[in-house]
């Protein structure tokens, strides 16, 4: 049985290979994608709607534990470019 994660954006629960790991990195949120990078991590969906109400209610801040806000930008753009690539691979 797979272990089962919470989206930090949209609250569902999901299990672990269908969300995306992000962690705090200097000043910006980074996607570990490989699920190994150290430190306290946040599960959300890799969709730009998953992403955004998560940044919307910081949620990402209260799942790290930090004091203060993160730049999400970096993360929302590989989100989206990622959305981009399989959408045109699909179609």
């Amino acid at each position: 049985m797979e272990p089962v994660r919470t989206c930090v954006g949209c609250r569902r629960r999901e299990p672990r290979s269908a969300l995306l790991r992000v962690v705090a990195g200097d000043e910006e949120l980074v996607a570990d994608t490989a699920a190994r990078l150290p430190g306290r991590g946040a599960w959300v969906h890799p969709v730009t709607k998953c992403v955004e109400q998560a940044v919307q209610r910081r949620a990402f801040t209260r799942a790290l534990r930090l004091s203060g806000g993160l730049d999400a930008s970096a993360l929302l753009a590989a989100v989206t470019a990622a959305e981009q690539a399989t959408t045109t691979v699909a179609d």
